[in-house]
């Protein structure tokens, strides 16, 4: 059983290491493909740094690239992810960071083109798409991920619309820097990001599952053996067809677990009638899986 879960660990750590890696070519490729040549910030610590890059070029005895600016910033932040989420989260934080630094810095820019819309559409989509598969798989990417971690575990808001709150500064800088046009623009990526992280990030959106069956015990084991959800049961349904006894169960689940439930409702109940519909905000306790 040891050498299981240690193979299982080991598993697991080279899957995330992957994940990190495959985030530090994207975020690199964003920055020196699209957002550099279009003099387009990113959002979040990217988009500091990329501010660090450029005022202390224009104003500073040297300067600091973007790549050692991202590391910079993101160093109380490993702290307060050390202190608020997990030292394991932590320890794959640092590793993603430092990744998409020697990313950066390693992949040289490639001037495709210097377009600022075509650079803020496809630097936000191909930067939003690596932050959300890291997220989905348990990785935070830095900066304002850390923030928005701990932001929606108390307040529920999904990580988009977190950073999306954040980065007014960027956009700001961005037109006292290049001009107010490129503020615009950068603006339009900031919003191609968020959308596509949330697009990506299955695990925050919520969704309401109603379940008829007449097999609920069944049910409640399998859904409840593949996913950590709590089910409401609504006795003394009855079909309208044939009249027979019907139960009705509730629950909420997240995007990201459809298969896990399709899968338990395939186990236990292939005939029930299952509805499930986006479900916009959930008060009282939902659990949230750490980190």
């Amino acid at each position: 059983m040891d050498d299981v879960q240690q193979l299982f660990k080991r598993h697991t750590y080279t899957a995330k290491f992957s994940v990190a890696f495959f985030y530090g070519v994207l975020v690199s490729i964003a920055v020196n493909f699209f957002w550099t040549p279009g003099h387009i910030y990113s959002s979040g610590a990217t988009g500091l740094a990329q501010l660090m890059n450029t005022l202390t070029g224009r104003y500073a005895p040297f300067q600091i690239t973007t790549a050692l600016g991202l590391f910079l910033i993101n160093v109380p932040l490993f702290v307060l992810a050390w202190k608020q989420i997990g030292k394991s989260f932590t320890v794959f934080t640092f590793i993603c960071v430092l990744f998409a630094s020697i990313m950066i810095r390693v992949i040289q820019p490639v001037h495709l083109t210097t377009d600022p819309i075509i650079c803020a559409i496809f630097g936000g989509a191909v930067n939003g798409y690596g932050t959300g598969f890291a997220l989905k798989n348990s990785i935070s990417t830095g900066g304002l991920d850390i923030i928005g971690i701990v932001v929606r575990r108390k307040t529920g808001r999904s990580m988009g619309s977190i950073n999306m709150a954040f980065n007014s500064l960027i956009v700001i800088s961005a037109g006292f820097v290049y001009g107010w046009p490129y503020a615009f623009y950068s603006a339009l990526g900031l919003f191609v990001n968020a959308k596509v992280i949330d697009m990506t990030f299955t695990r925050q959106q919520r969704m309401q599952v109603m379940v008829i069956t007449n097999r609920p015990k069944t049910v409640i084991d399998s859904i409840q053996n593949h996913m950590r959800r709590g089910i409401t049961i609504v006795h003394g349904a009855e079909g309208a067809y044939h009249h027979d006894e019907k139960t009705i169960l509730f629950t909420v689940i997240t995007r990201y677990e459809m298969d896990a439930l399709e899968v338990a409702m395939h186990e236990a109940d292939p005939k029930a009638f299952v509805s499930i519909s986006d479900t916009v905000k959930v008060l009282g306790h939902f659990y949230e899986p750490k980190w």
